[in-house]
């Protein structure tokens, strides 16, 4: 479905990502794991057209999307949960989860879905008038899922969703991604909380100041001794 092909991106004179390459298959869950400012949240922006790569090409469903606007990736099939949540703290509940939905059209569609991401998230619908800077971080961290969910993607790129919550509302978030996956989006997952991602994805990679430096099924970085060192605190 998605395929990073040798990406060359800079921050001014800054190199970021150097010939990165990773490739996520239709249906699975990908995690991507290194330490902070290794390049995670810069994948996940080049991706979704925030930044340009100099050199190399991202190609979602075999169409080059690495000169494409971002409005219209996401029109494409390709919504991310950002990093920090970014939910809009002035807006309510609902008009964060309608912002989901700019880009459509059909209002029954639009409709079926804010039901199904009140089903998912019973909070949310108890709080829906309420002024989204308000909630709880855990809270922002569904509507910023619920939000994403609303662009009805098939690619959703999540950047530390686990970021500053509790460990029961982790295991909550990971268990939302797993649903959300099983129920057919595919998964891009940045995350710092090794274990826990790697607990759930179907492949790995591990990337160090802007390359890839292993990548194999998450069950063999599970055991990877380098991985455990460096990561999960083994």
């Amino acid at each position: 479905m998605l395929q990073v092909k040798d990406i060359d991106v800079y921050y001014g004179a800054i190199h970021a990502l150097k010939k990165m390459s990773l490739e996520v298959e239709q249906g699975s869950i990908v995690t991507l794991i290194g330490a902070n400012g290794a390049g995670k949240t810069t994948t996940l922006k080049t991706i979704s057209g925030i930044l340009r790569p100099r050199s190399g090409s991202v190609f979602f469903k075999d169409i080059d999307i690495s000169k494409v606007a971002p409005e219209k990736i996401v029109g494409m099939g390709i919504s991310q949960v950002p990093e920090g949540r970014r939910v809009f703290a002035s807006m309510s509940v609902l008009e964060n989860l309608e912002m989901g939905a700019y880009l459509r059209k059909n209002k029954k569609e639009i409709a079926d879905d804010m039901d199904n991401v009140f089903v998912r998230f019973p909070r949310l619908k108890e709080r829906r008038k309420q002024m989204a800077g308000t909630l709880s971080g855990g809270e922002q961290q569904m509507l910023a899922i619920g939000r994403a969910l609303m662009a009805r993607p098939q690619l959703l790129l999540m950047d530390e969703p686990s970021m500053g919550l509790a460990p029961l509302l982790v295991k909550e978030i990971f268990a939302i991604i797993k649903d959300i996956n099983e129920r057919g989006t595919t998964i891009l997952l940045v995350e710092q909380n090794a274990h826990m991602a790697l607990s759930i994805a179907d492949k790995a990679y591990v990337i160090e100041t802007g390359e890839i430096v292993l990548q194999g099924s998450a069950e063999q970085l599970l055991k990877s001794e380098d991985v455990k060192k460096a990561y999960l605190g083994g």
